[in-house]
């Protein structure tokens, strides 16, 4: 008490555990939960496939890395998410552009652009695609026209032709989906959806019955590339180049069938360990955890990701706004699209396109990719519970 016999207020700043304890407050613990996991089985697979603790040690960094880029994006509250959409779809795209001018072509493909070290800018539209889409809709809640929706069309066509352009068919399809999946929740008319899934339904029936003649040698697809048209032959009958084109879904399907029901344990694949599966760090790892974990362990895995795709829906459901929910919705979804096209593929389902599977595979990019959408889901529910209280 001064001599004035008024009480000083004595504030006291914070230390550094109530900081940090304020910083995770929020965090989704069901979300952080599934990721905990799968991020445990993809150390677990990666070591065993790799035979190689350098590349182990690797995979676990690209993992921190990932969560440090979750944790610093799901501070920024979706708002101000909002506020990155349109630049970073912009700027994106005109590196698309500068990759098609003068990019750098490896292996006949044109996907890197050399600004002091070497990027991959189709990447950055995986979150920028969703993030713009969202933003778009945002801004017309309320008063959607048709043409609103041919607008976001054309937004979303334009990156993804230039990235089929290069050719890099995997991260197009990622694009693509991403792109899709905010247009069909901002309420586009079942009208529209049913006739190409019905039109995309006759066209397989007819590749399988003319397979015969569409894969004949002296014939050339439209539209499609050699080595493209050649994946699905190859994926209708494998046989027909087994040591060639063939020899990644052969090998991937012996590997998931040898592990049977529970697998052959451990470290024990012989398929992975003496280099029959190709890729088995990347893209064809779910082989190598089917052959040692068996249908047991791939159910398990595969419950993982429902788990985790069902938490983030839930997220999107809750989410405050318009924004929000097509954001949340769209990121979930892309890992839904992952997860199923690179099982799909390996499981020879699908054609052979360079999908990695979450938290499994090794890849830097597509980790600290993964690592940004945990980060706008956490941000989302974030939101959503402070609304909330």
């Amino acid at each position: 008490m001064d001599n004035r016999g008024v009480m000083p207020i004595i504030i006291q700043a914070p230390n550094h555990f109530q900081r940090a304890k304020h910083l995770l407050e929020g965090l989704d613990g069901p979300l952080a939960f599934a990721v905990f996991c799968l991020s445990c089985v993809g150390l677990l697979t990666m070591y065993s496939s790799s035979g190689d603790n350098g590349l182990f040690w690797d995979h676990a960094r690209n993992m921190l890395l990932a969560g440090f880029i979750m944790f610093v994006v799901a501070q920024i509250p979706p708002h101000r998410l909002m506020t990155f959409a349109l630049p970073l779809y912009s700027f994106g795209v005109a590196l698309l552009i500068a990759v098609a001018l003068f990019g750098l072509t490896k292996k006949g493909a044109r996907r890197w652009l050399y600004v002091g070290f070497v990027i991959q800018p189709s990447e950055i539209l995986k979150i920028a695609m969703p993030l713009m889409l969202s933003w778009w809709f945002q801004k017309r809640e309320g008063q959607l026209r048709p043409l609103d929706f041919l607008v976001a069309s054309v937004l979303l066509l334009v990156p993804v032709a230039l990235i089929v352009k290069q050719p890099d068919l995997g991260t197009a399809i990622l694009v693509f989906s991403a792109g899709l999946y905010v247009i069909f929740f901002a309420g586009l008319s079942w009208k529209l959806i049913i006739p190409p899934v019905v039109m995309l339904f006759v066209g397989v029936i007819a590749l399988i019955v003319l397979e015969p003649t569409l894969c004949d040698s002296d014939f050339h697809w439209p539209l499609l590339r050699d080595y493209q048209q050649q994946r699905i032959c190859t994926l209708l009958d494998p046989g027909r180049d087994p040591l060639g084109r063939g020899f990644h879904i052969i090998q991937g399907m012996i590997a998931i069938g040898s592990g049977g029901i529970f697998g052959k344990g451990f470290m024990q694949g012989t398929q992975t360990h003496l280099d029959f599966i190709p890729e088995h760090t990347t893209d064809f790892i779910f082989a190598a955890y089917s052959e040692e974990f068996g249908f047991f362990g791939a159910v398990i895995l595969i419950i993982g990701f429902i788990f985790l795709i069902l938490r983030g829906l839930s997220i999107a459901l809750e989410g405050p706004t318009l924004f929000s929910r097509l954001l949340a919705g769209s990121v979930t979804l892309i890992f839904f699209t992952y997860a199923f096209v690179n099982m799909a593929m390996v499981s020879g389902i699908l054609p052979v396109v360079g999908v990695p599977l979450p938290f499994i595979s090794y890849g830097g990019t597509a980790m600290v990719t993964l690592g940004f959408g945990l980060g706008i889901l956490m941000s989302i529910s974030k939101a959503k519970q402070l609304v909330q209280s």
